[in-house]
């Protein structure tokens, strides 16, 4: 069943048109909040890493096959970006951000692949955890607990989404391709 949820996982982040979050309500729903969070950063570790090295093998053809070029048009900062682990961080570290198509990106900049995983795991912590915690609550008809835990976490997702079109919305304003 681990090793199932976690190619489950993997094939969620390749294909980035599957949200994630119905993958990590299930770890928690079927393995606890620790165990699902612990098999969720697994699996988005290793996903992130297939996409990476595809991407930086096979280039901007297959992020835009898997992606659209429209999206990866719209991530170019990272590309050249002097502060790009610091923003890759904080992007990752934002609820709501689209954390697979930023995966796609990535693998077509300079950043090392350990580099990548190192910044992108951590920050991807507390958004699985709570998804986890909240699977999990549900799993053991603790709905009071799922829905304050779900309910607090679609707020930060609202208000990392509208961060992240602010932040966005400013480097399309600037065309600068280096802006953090």
């Amino acid at each position: 069943g681990r090793l199932a949820f976690v190619g489950i996982d993997v094939l969620q982040m390749i294909f980035a048109i599957l949200p994630g979050e119905p993958v990590e309500l299930g770890a928690g729903y079927a393995f606890s909040t620790a165990e699902g969070t612990v098999l969720c950063l697994i699996g988005d570790a290793i996903g992130a890493a297939v996409i990476f090295l595809f991407t930086r093998r096979l280039g901007i053809k297959l992020a835009e096959t898997l992606v659209g070029r429209e999206k990866i048009q719209s991530l170019h900062f990272l590309k050249n970006s002097k502060n790009r682990n610091l923003l890759l961080f904080i992007l990752f570290f934002i609820p709501g951000t689209p954390k697979d198509i930023f995966t796609y990106m990535i693998g077509l900049t300079p950043m090392k692949l350990s580099t990548f995983l190192i910044l992108s795991s951590i920050a991807r912590i507390p958004s699985v955890l709570t998804s986890t915690m909240t699977g999990n609550a549900l799993g053991v008809q603790n709905y009071k607990s799922a829905i304050l835990v779900y309910a607090v976490t679609g707020a930060a997702s609202v208000v990392g989404i509208l961060i992240y079109r602010r932040i966005s919305g400013r480097i399309r304003k600037s065309g600068r391709k280096d802006a953090p």
